[in-house]
């Protein structure tokens, strides 16, 4: 069975899951040629093996609102892949989360963690519950009742959930707290939990600082200094906040933000003093992106219900809100803008065409599961803090993070050089992730 074979099987079998296929085909169609070069891999159905979940849990969540009414969404895990480590991903509380998010998310992270060099497999869970507008008590309710159904596919050497989407450390803290209670263990089993309790510092920065350390690393290759470059940036999440603060630090120039609103342009880039009146990152403040707009109207322009890729200009695009966000014509409009950069601090955000326009323009592309791993990798070193009852300081964190980042973008230049020294990045962070899930996989038989 060939490539597209294989997709189409897929795509035949689950016919409404578009994200996991989508994840799954851009994975596959990268490292055909790799995979054909292993006929054991192939005698034991491999490819098709790792590519669907070990398992999926789905299950009911009753909880009682402020106002004594029972509310039911669903939960989910998705436990994608274990071959090279415990289940390991985050939990996303967000309306649109179905199981084909889930699904892609989870594929996802199992190379995200390959990558890594950590001891971690890959797996993913949710609820279409929503936090926004809920609370503090509704929240601790429902993240009481959702870890009420899940507690026993979970452990510090089976499965590991952190935060994402909708899930701080406020609802980690909640989940963690049930988990004790439940198991009457005090073990490592959350990431992303405060200090206090086990967390560990840089933990809530890590993935944006991962991106900018990831980005450095991508443009010393073509000897390009990030001082002084315009940055777009999507998104108003720590991801996006942490990102935008490492870029101010090392002097770019930051140009747009958004949220689930619209989107800011700030052409000349924002200050610290005006980033700091959006986002107070001490006590984690976040004012909307419009009322920024109201405020400065002679410096941003705001655009309603759009991301800012149309009408930004830009040396790099980082996108770092959602899936499938960037797409062709955006693509088209950030290279026509001068864009010579793309490095993802979200979860697949680019569509599959606009991921052609940047590697058929020759910029620097990184895919999300290079570029925001870090998020996954301070996620790793707090699991190890806690398996030897330590908390690092944040220098050594730090240190930590940036060689880790070093490390995959080593692996992506190994695998990803072209004969013509262009430097593919997803096919780099696909061939080597896989390759080393794929020879666990073979070694432990099939399972």
């Amino acid at each position: 069975m060939n490539v597209q074979e294989f997709i189409d099987d897929l795509r035949s079998r689950f016919p409404h899951e578009p994200e996991y296929i989508q994840a799954v085909e851009e994975v596959v169609s990268t490292i055909g040629d790799v995979y054909d070069r292993y006929p054991a891999f192939k005698n034991v159905n491999l490819l098709e093996r790792l590519c669907i979940p070990d398992r999926i849990i789905s299950f009911r969540v009753s909880w009682v609102d402020d106002k004594g009414r029972v509310r039911n969404n669903m939960g989910y895990r998705v436990q994608h892949n274990n071959a090279i480590g415990p289940y390991k991903g985050g939990i996303r509380f967000h309306s649109s989360v179905n199981l084909s998010i889930l699904k892609f998310l989870a594929f996802e992270q199992t190379f995200k963690n390959s990558l890594t060099t950590l001891s971690m497999g890959g797996a993913k869970g949710g609820s279409d519950f929503s936090p926004r507008g809920k609370s503090d008590m509704e929240i601790m309710r429902f993240c009481q009742a959702f870890i009420t159904e899940l507690w026993r596919q979970l452990g510090p050497d089976m499965d590991v959930p952190a935060g994402d989407i909708g899930v701080g450390a406020r609802e980690v803290g909640y989940m963690f707290g049930w988990y004790k209670k439940m198991t009457r263990e005090y073990n490592g089993t959350f990431t992303g939990k405060g200090l206090d309790f086990g967390g560990s510092l840089i933990r809530p920065e890590a993935t944006g600082y991962g991106n900018v350390y990831f980005l450095l690393n991508m443009l010393a290759t073509r000897g390009i200094d990030l001082a002084g470059k315009k940055v777009a940036i999507s998104g108003s999440g720590n991801v996006a906040l942490y990102t935008a603060e490492k870029l101010l630090s090392l002097g770019a120039k930051v140009v747009s933000f958004s949220d689930s609103d619209g989107s800011i342009v700030v052409p000349e880039g924002i200050t610290k003093e005006q980033f700091d009146e959006i986002f107070d990152l001490k006590t984690m403040y976040r004012g909307r992106i419009s009322e920024f707009a109201e405020k400065h109207p002679d410096i941003c322009t705001y655009y309603p219900r759009e991301r800012p890729w149309r009408h930004v200009q830009a040396d790099i695009a980082m996108p770092s809100a959602t899936q499938n966000e960037l797409d062709g014509e955006d693509a088209r409009a950030l290279l026509a803008n001068g864009c010579i950069a793309v490095s993802e601090g979200a979860n697949m955000p680019s569509t599959p065409e606009a991921i052609r326009e940047f590697q058929n323009a020759r910029i620097l592309y990184a895919p999300g599961k290079a570029a925001n791993a870090g998020g996954v990798s301070v996620s790793g070193l707090e699991m190890a803090q806690n398996s030897q009852k330590l908390s690092w300081t944040a220098e050594e964190v730090d240190a930590r993070l940036k060689g880790i980042m070093a490390d995959i973008h080593e692996q992506c230049v190994k695998y990803g050089t072209a004969p013509d020294g262009y430097i593919d990045y997803v096919r780099g962070a696909n061939t080597a992730g896989f390759l080393k899930v794929a020879r666990a996989m073979y070694a432990q038989g099939v399972l």
